[in-house]
């Protein structure tokens, strides 16, 4: 091609003319070349690529059923709907102050545990009588006989001053005693009609709030594991576990003070019935 001119006039031009070019094909002889693409081809094959992906993706949302059922998990984990609600009606009954009458099926099951756990995490199992009435209502009553003793002797007056209790459980006053059991979730072991193995993971706090406390309101974590058996018409526990975890990171929220603690444990009353 000629410098000549803008389009390539002079001797050894292209055309004849000196104004025009002419431009052939690429020679199909050298099967080696490198291929000549164009890059509105490619661009536009992204594009088409890229709407029929959405456009399958929106017939698959479309032909979703929100009625459909959830495939049953393995080995007993839960689904991701496990915790929420379920539409059956909770108990109604209560044995001092604890819920009864539980369904007799796996759900039932998990609803006694997580309950029986927030009933013997609270503070009445701090002082004896209602203690009894806890054990009472819980467990099924030959393991309720038997275990009044050694508990009796477990919630000691030394045991309880360690806490800043008097040997009745009481807290002195101007000082709240805070101890509650809040379930984060179930999963049942085992199941059958007649006996079950439910462990609930829970988050719970303990301590003493007051101007005076040498034993701060803190946090803790467990899974609590009941064994449960068929007993009349409900479910009670036959023996139970506690192992420390599964626990998050701390956050980073400050620390309240006591008088606010204090507070929040008189001002927030805690949940009745669990799952």
């Amino acid at each position: 091609m000629s410098n000549d001119d803008q389009y390539g006039g002079g001797h050894g031009e292209v055309g004849g003319t000196g104004q025009t070019r002419t431009r052939l094909p690429d020679s199909p002889a050298d099967p080696y070349g490198p291929a000549r693409r164009s890059p509105r081809t490619a661009r536009s094959l992204v594009t088409v690529v890229g709407v029929v992906v959405l456009l399958i993706a929106a017939i698959a949302f479309a032909n979703q059923s929100p009625d459909a059922p959830e495939d049953k998990p393995a080995d007993n984990n839960p689904a991701a709907s496990s915790t929420a609600a379920t539409g059956t009606t909770p108990v109604t009954g209560k044995t001092s102050g604890i819920p009864r009458g539980f369904a007799h099926d796996e759900q039932g099951a998990q609803s006694a545990a997580a309950n029986y756990a927030v009933a013997l995490g609270s503070d009445g199992m701090f002082r004896k009588n209602t203690r009894h009435a806890l054990v009472d209502g819980i467990y099924a009553p030959d393991v309720a006989t038997r275990m009044k003793g050694p508990q009796d002797e477990a919630y000691s007056a030394e045991f309880l001053a360690k806490l800043g209790l008097d040997a009745n459980g009481n807290a002195p006053q101007g000082s709240t005693f805070v101890t509650r059991a809040v379930p984060i979730g179930t999963r049942v072991e085992s199941y059958s009609a007649t006996a079950a193995k439910v462990s609930v993971w829970y988050t719970g706090m303990i301590g003493m709030s007051g101007a005076k406390s040498t034993d701060p309101v803190r946090t803790l974590w467990k899974t609590w594991t009941f064994e449960l058996s068929w007993v009349g018409e409900d479910w009670k526990v036959v023996d139970d576990t506690q192992q420390d975890g599964p626990a998050p990171v701390p956050g980073d929220v400050p620390v309240s003070t006591s008088d606010d603690m204090s507070k929040a444990i008189k001002e927030f009353g805690g949940f009745t019935y669990a799952r």
